[in-house]
């Protein structure tokens, strides 16, 4: 029986095949359809996930898709997407025009887009050519992310990218590091493991409820969808029931009719928003049949037609709630609470851990991260609020800013606090080399 079993998946595998290379994907950029958008059509044979590819396809390029129109009913997948560069502009750069046929066609054709690993982490460690990639999800608290890259600092790793987000008094993080001295991934499985154990003493910090857990993987990932799957792992879409803070639009329905359920979505418009939506929805398993995305008012509209993958809709209340409240997380995670530095320097050993140190040290907590690399330099954005969680005095601002440098360190999106140079410190830490590094091992912090 096990293997009549097996032929007849093997003759489904084969016939899924054959049907994607009789109708191969065809992928249309028209800058003329539309006056302010350059119109991408999507068609191709229908699979589990195929949407979410695509999206991430444009997203990963920073476009901003301000409409979208999807059709999967059946055996077809039928998309349109009205996109634009980042400054609202058609896209007329062939090279990227050329990427987007490549790379949407790609995916449509079936590769394989499964990179994330199935097993629920919250320190995972992974090894690839250049580097080593390391996830950590642990309790959110003022100084995770100085004590975090303090310890990678005094292990000889060196912090080449990072991505961080918080939310619901949930953190999770996907660091990439490099040994100080070789510039390589780091692949010592002793060393791997002792940076494991002193990261989960750091995440774990004084929680006993939810406890660290380590496991190295060897696959590279996409450090968006990784962040949504780990902050969904550990829960962060359940809310305390003293939770105030004003939440998206998120409704859905039954249409009996059809046998769908109908998520409706209203909430302030943001760059990657479809892509966060439509993630949260493919990794619990649900379909999108049908969807209309609007989002060229300061007030996002989207509306998905969907069923599980068993072809049911939501048949439940607590499902319902549930779906609800991930949509809802899954909107919020990115949502960039603070005030925004943008740090831009030459890159060093130890840069990430200074910076945060200094800004714990002046009772700032930050509450999103993106750390970045390119040629040499460091391009660093922080979203930082007081340890209490109310906005930043534009006075500590400004005595960070001398610090660190008043060129190095800006302020973005606030007519508040004021740019404008001013007479720098002498005990800059960039080039005065007065503040060093400290073990937080002999802080006690982290325990041997």
């Amino acid at each position: 029986m096990d293997a009549d079993l097996s032929s007849s998946w093997d003759m489904d595998d084969e016939y899924e095949k054959l049907i994607k290379r009789m109708n191969p994907p065809s992928v249309v950029m028209d800058n003329e359809a539309c006056k302010n958008a350059t119109v991408i059509r999507v068609d191709s044979a229908n699979k589990h996930g195929i949407l979410l590819d695509v999206v991430q396809v444009l997203t990963d390029l920073n476009l901003i898709i301000t409409k979208a129109y999807i059709s999967s009913d059946g055996g077809w997948f039928m998309d349109v997407f009205n996109v634009t560069d980042q400054d609202g502009n058609k896209l007329q750069d062939e090279g990227i025009l050329d990427y987007i046929r490549k790379s949407v066609s790609l995916q449509s054709l079936g590769a394989d887009s499964d990179f994330i690993p199935t097993r629920n982490r919250s320190v995972g460690v992974e090894s690839v050519t250049d580097h080593t990639a390391i996830e950590l999800t642990g309790n959110d608290r003022p100084g995770l992310l100085s004590e975090v890259s303090a310890v990678l600092t005094d292990l000889k790793c060196n912090v080449v990218s990072a991505e961080v987000w918080t939310h619901n008094t949930r953190a999770a993080a996907v660091v990439r590091v490099t040994d100080e001295s070789s510039g390589s991934a780091i692949t010592d499985p002793h060393r791997l493991l002792r940076i494991k154990q002193l990261l989960c003493n750091v995440l774990r910090g004084n929680n006993k409820i939810r406890e660290a857990k380590t496991v190295i993987s060897n696959v590279e990932i996409n450090t968006d969808r990784r962040l949504h799957q780990m902050m969904f792992a550990d829960r962060d879409y359940e809310r305390a029931d003293d939770y105030i803070q004003k939440r998206p639009s998120v409704t859905v329905v039954n249409w009996c009719d059809k046998d769908y359920s109908v998520v409706t979505i209203r909430c302030k418009d943001r760059p990657k928003l479809l892509f966060d939506t439509v993630c949260t929805l493919t990794d619990m398993k649900y379909v999108v049949f049908h969807a209309n995305v609007d989002a060229e008012q300061p007030e996002a509209y989207q509306e998905y037609c969907i069923r599980q993958l068993d072809g049911f809709p939501v048949n439940s209340e607590a499902e319902r709630q549930r779906l609800i409240q991930c949509l809802e997380a899954a909107i919020e995670r990115r949502v960039s609470d603070g005030l925004k530095l943008e740090l831009c320097t030459t890159d060093r050993v130890g840069l990430l851990s200074n910076v945060t140190r200094i800004f714990r040290e002046n009772s700032l907590s930050v509450t999103r991260a993106e750390v970045a690399t390119k040629a040499g330099k460091a391009i660093n954005t922080f979203y930082v609020r007081d340890s209490s969680g109310n906005p930043v005095d534009a006075k500590i601002i400004d005595y960070i800013r001398q610090v660190i440098g008043q060129t190095i360190l800006q302020v973005k999106g606030s007519s508040e606090y004021s740019n404008s140079p001013a007479q720098e410190s002498p005990t800059r830490f960039l080039f005065g080399g007065l503040f060093k590094s400290r073990s937080f091992v002999n802080f006690g912090i982290v325990r041997q």
